[in-house]
């Protein structure tokens, strides 16, 4: 049975390329393009999650966080 998982990225711009990063998980894709980048972090999840068990609802709620700036 495949299960829809939804997942939390952000995408910076690095050195002429845009780098997208999973949140839940340590993976991580570029592209010279944002959507490119989002396109190849999709991937690269679907493959990491061959292996690994996608994230549950057994991990602890995320949230923002704030922070002093000196």
């Amino acid at each position: 049975m495949t299960r829809q998982v939804r997942l939390t990225s952000t995408v910076t711009h690095e050195g002429g390329r845009y780098v997208a990063r999973c949140v839940q998980v340590e993976v991580a894709s570029q592209g010279r393009t944002i959507r490119e980048a989002l396109d190849q972090l999709r991937e690269a999840l679907e493959l990491y999650f061959e292996d690994e068990r996608p994230p549950g609802g057994d991990e602890a709620p995320a949230g923002p966080v704030e922070v002093r700036d000196a």
